[in-house]
């Protein structure tokens, strides 16, 4: 039975270390030990895996999900929005970012003045988040 250390297991599973452990304590996953080391059998991780893929936790960090490389952190400075689509403005450290998406994608992530959130940029597009 092939078995993963915690550490691995929230690597391969992208969370963190204290997350799995946590969930390990709230019986969302099981664990066991052997030589000493808590650990979690491969078959378990491959069904919390498959449950995250199905309903990802909103409090999960998506690092591991996004593609982007380029994520910056900052504050919402303007939001406009038609029925259609939405221009958002944020302000990441001296840089300042616009972002078009649709207007029911900026309500779902609350984006308005004054909120943090991360813009993921790649290529010429810009994809923002709440972090």
């Amino acid at each position: 039975m092939t078995t993963y250390r915690i550490s691995e297991a929230a690597d391969l599973i992208g969370v963190s270390d204290d997350t799995l452990r946590r969930w390990a304590e709230a019986g969302r996953v099981p664990t066991s030990t052997l030589g000493g080391r808590t650990v979690v059998a491969g078959r378990d991780l491959a069904e919390l895996a498959e449950s995250l893929a199905r309903h990802p936790d909103r409090e999960q960090s998506r690092a591991a999900s996004v593609s982007a490389r380029n994520r910056l952190e900052g504050i919402v400075t303007r939001v406009v929005k038609d029925t259609v689509m939405a221009q958002v403005e944020l302000i990441c450290g001296p840089y300042r970012l616009v972002s078009l998406m649709s207007t029911e994608a900026a309500e779902e992530l609350g984006l308005e003045p004054g909120v943090r959130a991360i813009a993921s940029v790649k290529s010429t597009n810009v994809v923002v988040e709440r972090p």
